[in-house]
Parts: structure tokens; sequence; C-alpha cells
């Protein structure tokens, strides 16, 4: 087992992988937390299918300025476009003319295919694109690290520093923009948070699979917690382990990582949901017999 860790923490590209996950793991459930309160849970989905037609854009730039690998702009230009994407379906929403889940159904359509058609002009391969779609430990570089970092290191300032303001917007816009918030400009926030972090977690899990992350950990850590700040705080603290173990996983098995640390999500999920529901069972069974036994012995508990 020490053998193992060892050869697992001394490759530098399990090194790059791992603290990839680690920012990820921490900044996904942050905004997950809101999306989720709010019934916006698809809205990772819409923007990490645009993070798509982003990526094939850096990528064609690459291609044309003759960049070494061509794919070094791909995630510049997933934040670009996931910017301008978030930006769009938010300003959608607010307008009314259009209802949110259409925006987000002609993210999730015109993102893949224009992504795909992109790369295939950019030279991209299928392997390749399934990098950016599945997630691919094989291809963190130390520069991803860097901008990983930064965006992450935002999220949270933003995220955690603003959580009483965005909370306020995310359970009711009315009473926020009845105490004088910028209730606009808040909830453009929380979807340019959003854009970030797809872009934060594409090279870990994938673009399609991004928004199980942000959302998944968030629905464990609702089973028992029991206000919105500790939700936050134990999808956070969830979020890092689901993300290192399955990542840890792939190295020694040949696994997608974007897959393997979905489906061990929510095989977390369905466990903690089992036992949130044995620990229900319990509590009714003793309530009804506390109640059996008042009703059969009316007088002592009357004199007690």
């Amino acid at each position: 087992m020490i053998d193992a860790l060892t050869t697992l923490l001394s490759s530098p590209m399990m090194q790059r992988s791992l603290l990839a996950a680690l920012i990820v793991g921490l900044t996904a459930p942050i905004i997950g937390t809101y999306l989720v309160h709010r019934r916006l849970a698809m809205l990772g989905d819409g923007i990490g299918h645009i993070s798509l037609t982003g990526v094939a854009l850096g990528w064609l730039a690459g291609a044309f300025a003759n960049v070494s690998p061509a794919d070094s702009w791909a995630i510049p230009g997933a934040v670009i476009i996931s910017l301008l994407g978030a930006i769009a379906i938010e300003l959608v929403r607010q307008s009314g003319r259009t209802s949110g889940d259409t925006a987000l159904a002609m993210l999730f359509y015109g993102g893949i295919a224009g992504g795909v058609l992109l790369i295939g002009l950019a030279g991209g391969t299928s392997a390749q694109l399934n990098s950016y779609l599945f997630g691919s430990i094989s291809t963190v570089r130390w520069s991803d690290i860097t901008l990983i970092t930064i965006l992450g290191a935002a999220i949270v300032i933003l995220g955690v520093g603003l959580a009483p303001a965005l909370f306020s917007v995310t359970n009711d816009e009315d009473f926020a923009r009845s105490t004088g918030l910028p209730v606009r400009t808040l909830s453009l926030l929380i979807a340019i948070l959003s854009a970030l972090t797809v872009a934060v977690a594409m090279r870990v899990v994938g673009s399609l699979l991004v928004s199980a992350l942000m959302v998944i950990p968030v629905a464990i850590a609702q089973l028992g917690a029991r206000s919105f700040r500790s939700t936050m705080g134990i999808a956070m603290v969830l979020g890092v382990l689901i993300c290192i173990c399955g990542l840890s996983l792939t190295y020694f098995v040949d696994l997608s990582p974007g897959a393997t640390i979905v489906v061990g999500a929510i095989g977390l999920y369905a466990i903690g949901f089992m036992i949130r529901a044995a620990l229900d069972h319990i509590r009714r069974v003793r309530r009804l017999r506390v109640a059996r036994a008042h009703n059969q012995h009316p007088e002592r508990s009357g004199t007690q």
C-alpha cells in the first residue's frame, strides 16, 4: 500500500493531476451550492457544452498561430466562451422573453455541435476531443495548473466571501432586492463563477460531466446538513475526497477520470441516501412506540 502511494505521488503527471483535482473538488461544490439552492443545477451542463466551442476556438487559433502543442490555448478559449455563454443565458433568463430551459437547450446543442465541428477543422482527433469531453490526467500541464489555480482562487474568494449576499439572491430575489442588494449584478456573478468553475474542472472531469461535480457533493451534503453554510462546507470536503480518490484509482486502473469520479460520487450519494432513509425509519418507529406507550398508559404519563 505504501509503495503504491509512493509511486503515485512520485509521478510528475499525478502530482499535476492531484493538484488540479484538489482545486476542482474544492471549488465546484461552492458554486454548485448556489445553483442547487436556486434550482439551476443544469446550468453547469449548458456551460460545459458551450465551453467545448471555446476549446475548439482556442485549438483552432493555436493551430493557425503554429503554437506547440496546438491545444495550448484551449483552456483560455474555454474560459472566454464559457463566460460569454454564462452571461448570455443569465441575461436571457432575466429578460423573461425566453425561458431558462430553452436558453439552456440552445447552449446544449449549439455548444457541442460547434465544438466538434471546429475541433475537426483544427485537425484534432477523436482521442484528443475525448480528453476534453471526459477528462484526461495525462493532458494536464503546469500551464493549466497555473490558470486553474488563479481561477480557483477567484472562485473561493468571491463564492465564500460574498456568501451572505449570494445566498440572499438565490433564496429570494424579491427580498434581496428590497434590502438594497444589486440582484442583477449578483445573479450575473453567479453565472460568471459557474463558467469559471467549468473551465477549472474541464481537465479533470471533462466538459460533459463537470456539472455532476458541482451538484452531487451538494446533494450528498444536504442529506445531513442543517444550514446553507454547513451544506457548502461539507460539500467542499466531499468534493475534494471524491476527486482525489477517483483520480488516484484511474492511475492504477485504465479508466476515464471523469466517469470514475462521477460514478464514485453517485455511489456515495446512494449510500448516504440509504443511511438517511434508515435513520428516518428508526426515528419514526421510536416516535410510534412512544405514542403507543402514551395511549396505553395515559394516567401514568399524566401523573409524571
